[in-house]
């Protein structure tokens, strides 16, 4: 249960003063749903009102605070015409310009005669100073509001700095002190302010400084953040290794057999990782190992031979993809390299019903099916497993935490390997991947050839668009992926559809379109087409699935290359070049390009080691961007910045071994204040894990 201290930082956001439910709406795609999220929603900039000269020294387009005298109203008949107040102090006159005003408001706000301080920006017009639509305007009296310094929060259409800014501030009330929770040590050594003094100042910055990752409220609050992350996962990992394993130890009769089909030799880091996972299987511990493998190095080779490990033993296997697609190509590479072992795959998915589906259940129930393919829908509950030994999951970027439990669960003290063909920067694998071993592919099978990657000014589509014809008649299958429009599907999809529309004036029926916004039968329709070469041009959102396997495709086009990340242009360019066949990718930017565009167009010109450009990617970027958090599972850090942050994270690593090997059931004084961090960070499942509590 969630600590009773923590009830009022989990309640919505409509419980805060102001926020009713429209308003709520907006805040929560902001923020989120709880007072907490909102409370986690730092400024990124401030406005700082204490500048306070006399009228005639105020510099031009500057933010002052000024006390004025007001002198006399211009009402306007005409709405459109602007609305001045002319107002004095002992140096000179300014005027307060109002568009759109009710005089009877500005009457009572501003009475002739009377006193006022008014803060906004200045500037001069004709000669007169003048300040339009003034930011503030109040009495003697409210001078400690209004001469201070305004946070500047990221905001989002309908939500204006002004009600950001209230709603943290009575999100800020519902805070009280928590029980400490850091190493005494090690934040006297940082100078670390307690939690909520830490959250008051991130939310109230004075100068420049304090809004850097370096200060000392903010780094305080990102290590709190990695420090439930870590704490977390080491939790995850203990009681996946707790849970006693078994040892898997095949003869391998099954495996020299596939080795001897096999119509090339597996590469170094191939026979390396199934190394690895060979000494894993056999201890009586349970397997929990990360394969991470660049796009087209042989990932699904090293799960075959380690899932006849598995069936050699006696037991079954498992191996699992994110959709159908992949699932059904897992199943076409696999079968006709299982020929002449007796072992027939079978494949389970979404798509399976009635007396097909039961029959199929059957088979793995009685222990028949020796290895099972297919979607998540293998782990539904009434999926019931003869003797599951091993469970191997692509793509694993697409399931969280704790699935990888659930997967295990399916069976006694199944091992599980995970596959990933997103490169990933090693600081980025410590907060998703804490809790496993890793093995990685560094090369690409032998016969591969590099891709030549060219960069061209948007300018030169139509070109691009009437060149591609000669490729499709000496037979190349092509795809033409369309650009990325942040925060709108619909946007996206129609520009997809245009660009559609233009190349099947020009190509007929052998062009097809696939976008996020299809059904997944009909997105499976168009695939297949592709890989049958009925159709030769491919137009596409970003959604053609990591995975998918075309090796007659030789030709790769992305458009504004300059909106994507590197990862993911990597992800894209790894579509290309399965075959044997030389291929190209063309990068088409839109002028003018930011440096930071140049950068990572640079950079895919001069390498294909995805594991260097997922570096990069998270250097130029920050982690926020890498991989596209939302679809990639990595955890998406509120308050931390990576690579910013990326001492304090080991430091969290090291500190979360300590604080396990002394205190494992966090049952001391220190432990209970990192209960009640782990259910602050919304980490309340692995507070199970621990067995009291």
């Amino acid at each position: 249960m969630r600590p009773e201290i923590l009830f009022p930082l989990f309640r919505a956001i409509t419980a805060l003063a102001g926020v009713g439910p429209r308003i709520s709406k907006l805040l929560e795609k902001l923020t989120g749903p709880h007072i907490v999220d909102v409370l986690w929603h730092l400024p990124s900039s401030f406005v700082d009102r204490r500048f306070a000269p006399k009228i005639s020294e105020a510099p031009d387009h500057s933010v002052v605070t000024l006390d004025v005298t007001v002198m006399k109203h211009h009402p306007t008949r005409n709405r459109r015409a602007p609305y001045k107040v002319t107002c004095f102090d002992e140096t000179g006159v300014m005027d307060l310009v109002f568009f759109n005003a009710r005089g009877d408001y500005l009457e009572k706000q501003l009475p002739e005669g009377a006193t006022r301080i008014v803060s906004g920006t200045v500037e001069r017009f004709n000669g007169v100073l003048q300040m339009t639509h003034p930011d503030r305007m109040g009495t003697e009296d409210e001078r400690a509001e209004i001469q201070t310094v305004d946070p500047v929060y990221p905001l989002t259409a309908g939500i204006t700095n002004k009600l950001m800014g209230k709603t943290v501030r009575g999100a800020l009330e519902k805070t009280e002190a928590l029980p400490e929770w850091l190493d005494p040590a090690y934040k006297t050594k940082k100078k670390w302010p307690d939690w909520q003094d830490a959250l008051k100042a991130a939310h109230t910055p004075q100068e420049e400084s304090d809004l850097y990752a370096d200060s000392p409220p903010r780094e305080r609050l990102a290590y709190d953040e990695l420090l439930a992350n870590q704490l977390a996962l080491a939790l995850v990992r203990r009681t996946v290794r707790r849970a006693a394993g078994r040892p898997i130890v095949g003869d391998g009769h099954l495996r020299n057999k596939i080795r001897a089909a096999l119509p090339f030799q597996l590469t170094g880091s191939q026979e390396e990782a199934l190394k690895e996972i060979e000494e894993d299987m056999a201890q009586p511990l349970r397997m929990l190992r990360l394969l991470q493998g660049d796009v087209g190095s042989g990932k699904t080779v090293v799960a075959l031979l380690t899932a006849l490990t598995a069936i050699e033993a006696g037991m079954q296997a498992v191996i699992m993809a994110p959709t159908e697609i992949l699932a059904r190509q897992h199943m076409e590479t696999i079968e006709p390299l299982l020929q002449g072992t007796g072992i027939t795959p079978t494949i389970l998915t979404g798509r399976n019903k009635g007396k097909k589906r039961t029959a199929i259940l059957d088979q793995i129930k009685s222990g028949e099916a020796q290895l099972a393919i297919g979607t998540h829908a293998l782990f539904q509950e009434d999926v019931d497993f003869h003797n599951l030994g091993l469970a191997v999951i692509d793509e694993q970027h697409r399931f969280g935490v704790h699935q990888r439990l659930a997967l295990a669960g399916k069976g006694q003290h199944v091992d599980v390997l995970v596959m990933t063909a997103t490169p990933i920067p090693r600081t980025l694998m410590l907060t998703a991947y804490g809790d496993m071993d890793v093995s990685r592919l560094r090369e690409k099978p032998a016969g591969r050839k590099p891709v030549d990657t060219r960069v061209m000014a948007l300018n030169k589509l139509e070109e691009v668009a009437h060149s591609i014809g000669r490729m499709v008649q000496k037979g190349a299958r092509i795809y033409w992926v369309c650009p990325l429009v942040e925060e709108s599907d619909k946007l996206e999809i129609a520009a997809a559809e245009e660009r559609f529309d233009h190349l099947k004036s020009l190509y007929g029926d052998r062009v097809g379109l696939v976008h996020g916004k299809m059904k997944a039968t009909d997105k499976d329709t168009v695939m297949a087409a592709f890989v049958s070469g009925e159709i030769d041009i491919l137009v596409a959102t970003t959604v053609i699935e990591v995975g998918v396997n075309v090796p007659e495709a030789t030709v790769m086009i992305v458009e504004h290359a300059e909106r994507f990340g590197l990862a993911q242009l990597h992800q894209l360019r790894g579509r290309i070049g399965r075959g044997m066949d030389a291929s190209t990718c063309l990068l088409l930017y839109g002028a003018p390009l930011s440096e930071n565009g140049q950068a990572r167009l640079k950079i895919m010109r001069e390498t294909e080691d995805g594991f260097i450009i997922a570096e990069e990617d998270l250097r130029l970027r920050g982690a926020g961007e890498v991989l596209g958090t939302r679809q990639s599972g990595l955890p998406e850090f509120k308050l931390a910045q990576l690579p910013a942050h990326e001492e304090l994270l080991a430091a969290a690593r090291d500190d979360v071994k300590l604080i396990l090997d002394k205190d494992p059931e966090l049952q001391s004084e220190r432990g209970t204040a990192l209960r009640t961090l782990l259910y602050l960070f919304e980490e309340d499942a692995t507070v199970g894990y621990l067995r009291s509590g």
